[in-house]
């Protein structure tokens, strides 16, 4: 029988404006990528989500990014790689006491928005945001694309790697993911969404832009919660995979 986890960007809500359904994914998923306050997310609102998921069980990962508040962390940043280091280390330290105070722990490490893309390719970030994670706790595991350099850095170190795959959002050929200012790169029908997944899981295949069938390796499927209907785009996907025999479990 197949396992799979289901994760979800969340905590991203900033002093009055709120995002996304944070009690309501919780409800369905299993980790919880909370932001660290760099692209989103301020302290009362992730004390509030880091209890919310202490209580039901779900997993919180460290959901670190480039500092970017103004572009919600979806803009590259030619920073250093020494700052980058000493910024992550900075994020999830403070996500960290946040969680220990509401009773849970970060759990593992998942780069976000820009620098999450950016560290499949990019050798010296990488390494840069894997140096980060070891020297906080080298149990630390941390999730992207499977081939990424990312990976390859953080294996270098020892870091367990999770591979992770997109419920909603579209692929190229070579496995990377289609860039949001691309037409289609974002999908919307929970049925489809849904289906895509099941397949996905089951086959470790997935439809790329095109039309080209590519394969894909996976532990823990992402399904946005900052998207529009993402509670009804995660229930729909939750619910196709249990019927089909998966097991939902998070990966630590």
């Amino acid at each position: 029988m197949a396992s799979v986890d289901l994760n979800a960007d969340l905590g991203e809500g900033f002093g009055v404006w709120e995002l996304g359904d944070d009690a309501a994914m919780l409800d369905i998923i299993t980790s919880a990528n909370l932001a660290c306050g760099f692209h989103a997310g301020d302290p009362i609102g992730l004390t509030r989500s880091s209890r919310a998921a202490a209580e039901r069980g779900v997993r919180i990962g460290a959901q670190v990014s480039y500092r970017d508040l103004a572009g919600f962390g979806r803009r590259f940043i030619d920073v250093a790689p020494a700052e980058l280091t000493a910024e992550v280390i900075y994020q999830i330290g403070a996500l960290q006491a946040l969680a220990r105070v509401a009773g849970s722990d970060v759990s593992y490490v998942k780069p976000h928005g820009a620098l999450y893309n950016t560290i499949v390719s990019h050798r010296e970030q990488a390494r840069a945001v894997a140096e980060a994670v070891h020297a906080v706790d080298p149990g630390l595991p941390v999730l992207n694309l499977a081939g990424s350099v990312f990976f390859e850095e953080a294996q270098r170190l020892g870091l367990r790697t999770v591979a992770e795959a997109f419920a909603d959002r579209a692929y190229h050929p070579d496995g990377t993911l289609v860039s949001r200012r691309e037409e289609g790169a974002v999908l919307h029908d929970p049925d489809q969404i849904a289906e895509r997944v099941a397949l996905m899981v089951q086959t470790g295949q997935v439809l790329a832009v095109g039309g080209t069938t590519i394969d894909i390796q996976l532990e823990s499927v992402c399904v946005h919660g900052d998207s529009p209907g993402a509670v009804q785009i995660a229930t729909a996907v939750r619910e196709r995979l249990l019927r089909e025999g998966v097991t939902l479990a998070a990966f630590v």
